[in-house]
Formats: C-alpha cells, structure tokens, sequence
C-alpha cells in the first residue's frame, strides 16, 4: 500500500478518463478493479473520483465525451504554478488544448499536446491532491510516454518540467526513465516502424493488480478486448487492454520485492 499526502512537481499525479459512455465505463471499471465512485453535482458534470477503499485513485468524466473527442485516458502532471507551466510548454514546442482554468475549489488544470503529438496535462493541486493510493491492485504504478520521436520528446518535458533521464535496457525499443530530482517518477519508449502508422504518439498508464492473467480475462467477461495479451518483463507480466468504449491502458503484476 502507498498512501500518498503530496506530489513534487513534475510527478504524474492524477489520471482521467473522457468516455462516450460514462455509467459503462464506471460498470466496467467497478467489475474489474472493485471500484467505488463518488459522483459529484451538476456543477462538476457529474464527474467521478475513482476510489479504493475511500481513496481516490482516477477519475472518469461523467458526461459523454463532445463529439470528435477520442475516448482516452489522460495523464496530468503535478505543477505548482499552472501559469508558469503553461508558458513553459508555448514556449517549448507544445500546443495548448485547453485554456488554464480552475476546476471550482479542487485545482487548476491545462491540456495540451507535446511537440510528438501526445496528449497530456498539468494539474496545480487545491483541495483535489490527485490520486491518494498508488502502487496496489486497482491502482496507478506507472505513467509511460510512447512517442515516435523519443529526442523531441525528451527536450520537451525536460525543459518544461526539468526532468533528467536515465537510459534502460529494453529488449527492442530505446527506452529512458525520467526523474524529479533523485526519484523516478516514469518512463518514455521511442515507437519504431513495428508500430502500427495509425498509433500516435500517447501517454499510456498502467495499473497495478495481482494476477495479470485473472485480469485479462476478467476484462474480456466485462466486454472489454486484449491489445497485446500476458507478456513476461523484468517488471513483472503486463498485459495491455481496451475497454468497451475504446480506451487503452495497461496492467501489470508486481514482482514480489
């Protein structure tokens, strides 16, 4: 279990979910991870804090994703000074979505896309700190960058966010892990011509759970599809899935420490 009380900024720190179809969502969600949902009024859309055991861990917009918008999830990354970030993404390439606005009393946010085309955004914490449990079942562990120019990408964040990166080793990809001071906080993978042309650069999560396979076939009994099915890594076996509405995330099993 992690309990989390703050975020240093430049650490993901919140995930969302823009649906076609909300309630299926919260129904898939609920069957797979045991998800409970605080839904708020009118005022906030009906949107929906994720919770495990009373502790948000995501949310899920609760009115239908405007028309043209993908079904995704989105990552937002902690900034304590939202105007300040947002210049610093103008000036390094990337291309706002949204305005900076404040969320009522929770927070103020931005979206945006980064110079390779991915979507991602910045959330300035008031009340709403972000997910409060991470690293267990049902749960965020990991936020990870899959662009098609890794070097671009790399100039970006670090000069918007002032992250340093560290290179892996990973079986037929370049990979580097990016740190907010001495801690790890995500990783970033170059997509090669393997990848199919219609994929573009995206911020995938990751959920933790305890048995990948169980989950696998959990989702299929739910209505949700498997992209790439149980497959080994250093890291444990991860798994990546599609839900109904057409929203892809990852799963992993932790390896025992």
């Amino acid at each position: 279990m992690a309990e989390v009380s703050s975020y240093a900024p430049g650490t993901p720190s919140w995930i969302d979910l823009a649906t076609s179809d909300p309630e299926g969502a919260r129904t898939f969600y609920s069957g797979l991870f045991g998800w409970e949902f605080d839904i708020g009024g009118p005022e906030t859309g009906q949107y929906a804090n994720c919770l495990v055991r009373g502790r948000k861990v995501a949310g899920i917009g609760g009115e239908p994703a405007p028309e043209g918008m993908p079904t995704g999830w989105t990552t937002y990354i902690a900034t304590d000074d939202l105007d300040a970030t947002t210049k610093l993404i103008a000036d390094n390439g990337g291309t706002l979505m949204m305005e900076p606005m404040d969320v009522l009393q929770y927070g103020r946010m931005v979206v945006a896309t980064d110079p390779t085309g991915a979507v991602f955004g910045s959330w300035e914490a008031a009340s709403h700190l972000g997910a409060e449990l991470v690293n267990e079942p049902g749960t965020l562990t990991w936020n990870e960058l899959t662009t098609r120019d890794l070097d671009r990408a790399m100039e970006f964040y670090g000069g918007v966010y002032g992250y340093s990166w560290q290179s892996m080793d990973a079986p037929g990809a370049r990979y580097f892990t990016f740190s907010v001071g001495d801690k790890v906080v995500g990783g970033s993978m170059e997509m090669d011509d393997v990848w199919p042309p219609e994929i573009p650069s995206h911020w995938m999560i990751y959920f933790a759970v305890a048995d990948t396979s169980a989950t696998v076939a959990k989702a299929e009994q739910l209505g949700g599809a498997v992209q790439v099915p149980p497959t080994d890594s250093p890291q444990g076996p991860f798994a990546i899935l599609r839900d109904p509405q057409g929203a892809t995330f990852s799963v992993i099993q932790s390896q025992p420490s």
